[in-house]
């Protein structure tokens, strides 16, 4: 039988990802991860998105590099993404607009991809510009744990953390294993399938939350599916973040970033609102929805 691995905080290297997450949690508050395509609907527009992500309490921020086979993505992120391609986006143009953010902001950012375009560019090549451009950490949503041991090395050298995925299929037994060289935070898929708002969540996230923070030290955020404040103060009452992705991207497809920013800023006050804490939530009548 094995026997659970048992978090040990001190032995996980802080990082500005995870350190910017555990301060809002140091607050009682669940961080906020919004995504943002590069390129969508163009490259001032997205700019302009990070930035007013950031001003509305943003605490980590994920720029999507757009791909032309992007499996992991539901419809919407889809069409945002050969949106950016036809608009020219590039690596190196996503890698400009962090460079421009990052002169005018400090919110921790994590570079969303796929590792076609991180290999079609060259890895150290990558590694080194995205750091220099002020990227903090790199999620490869088709990069198994351990499945590219120079991949993972090179970020580790360039000081990017490298997010990892667990999904409601992955046994705990298997959760050290995805986790390890992991750095920032876990990213759990509340649901199997690809990205995509949803009206509804599962009522089991937070038992199979402890589950993950009975054998991982690193914060735990949750997405894949988060479509409005109810959701995400849902979430916010178990998990330590709350990613945002395809509700975030409609909202800049109707109103442009301003209204993005504001969407956010009701995410916020809505997370913002509930305890992050199991017995208070109980109390209060918050609970995750069926799914």
């Amino acid at each position: 039988m094995t026997v659970p691995i048992q978090p040990d905080p001190a032995a996980t290297p802080s990082s500005p990802i995870s350190r910017a997450i555990r301060a809002r949690n140091d607050r009682g508050q669940a961080a906020l991860i919004p995504y943002v395509c590069a390129g969508y609907p163009d490259r001032n527009a997205s700019l302009d998105l990070l930035l007013a992500a950031a001003d509305a309490g943003a605490d980590v921020l994920e720029l999507g590099i757009p791909f032309s086979d992007p499996l992991a993505d539901g419809p919407t992120i889809q069409r945002a993404t050969f949106h950016a391609l036809e608009g020219g986006m590039t690596v190196a143009g996503a890698l400009d607009i962090l460079r421009e953010f990052r002169s005018r902001r400090d919110t921790p950012v994590v570079l969303f991809t796929y590792l076609n375009p991180v290999h079609h560019y060259g890895m150290d090549r990558f590694v080194k510009e995205a750091a220099e451009a002020g990227a903090q950490g790199l999620l490869l949503t088709d990069l198994p744990a351990g499945a590219d041991a120079t991949l993972e090395g090179a970020a580790a050298r360039g000081g990017l953390d490298l997010i990892r995925l667990l999904a409601p299929t992955t046994s705990p037994e298997r959760i050290p294993r995805v986790a390890e060289g992991g750095g920032g935070f876990l990213y759990y898929i509340s649901r199997t399938g690809v990205t995509g708002a949803r009206t509804e969540l599962r009522e089991a996230l937070a038992r199979e939350i402890e589950v993950i923070r009975a054998r991982v030290s690193l914060p735990v955020a949750v997405g894949f599916g988060i479509s409005s404040p109810d959701q995400a103060a849902a979430v916010a009452a178990v998990a330590d973040g709350v990613v945002v992705g395809s509700a975030l991207v409609d909202a800049m497809t109707e109103g442009g970033a301003e209204a993005g920013g504001r969407f956010l800023a009701e995410l916020r006050r809505a997370m913002d609102a509930v305890p992050r804490n199991l017995d208070a939530v109980a109390a209060s009548g918050v609970t995750t929805p069926e799914g």
